[in-house]
């Protein structure tokens, strides 16, 4: 897969991400006692947007290409794990596995931290 196939796939799922999130917002205000869900949502909402700001600055060379392409899907499977977790949890009565939600979150952490380092570091040039 090509670089832009590759930006391409995250911005398709920076989308699901969003729509998502939206899905488990609404949930989260029709459910008694579904705070969880409204974490969720948060977490997608927030990361779907960073997930394309990420995959932009990568495509454009303003991010080192593979430490942009790292935070690009570093959020994306971050908050899958995260949302993941916290969602199972509220419809299922158990997580996706041990430590899944602080697993994401771990990741979301670094995720951001690499792509500051990506946009800060200095790009070789060609």
């Amino acid at each position: 897969m090509t670089q832009n196939g590759v930006l391409r796939l995250a911005v398709v799922l920076a989308g699901l991400m969003g729509a998502a999130g939206v899905v488990l917002a609404a949930a989260s205000a029709h459910q008694p006692d579904a705070s969880r869900l409204a974490s969720a949502s948060s977490m997608l909402l927030f990361h779907a947007s960073a997930v394309i700001g990420a995959a932009l600055l990568t495509g454009h060379g303003i991010a080192q290409r593979p430490l942009g392409l790292t935070a690009t899907f570093g959020f994306i499977i971050g908050a899958t794990l995260f949302a993941g977790d916290l969602t199972m949890r509220q419809y299922a009565g158990h997580g996706l596995f041990t430590m899944a939600a602080p697993t994401g979150g771990t990741l979301l952490i670094l995720s951001w931290l690499v792509l500051a380092i990506a946009a800060a570091w200095p790009r070789r040039m060609a």
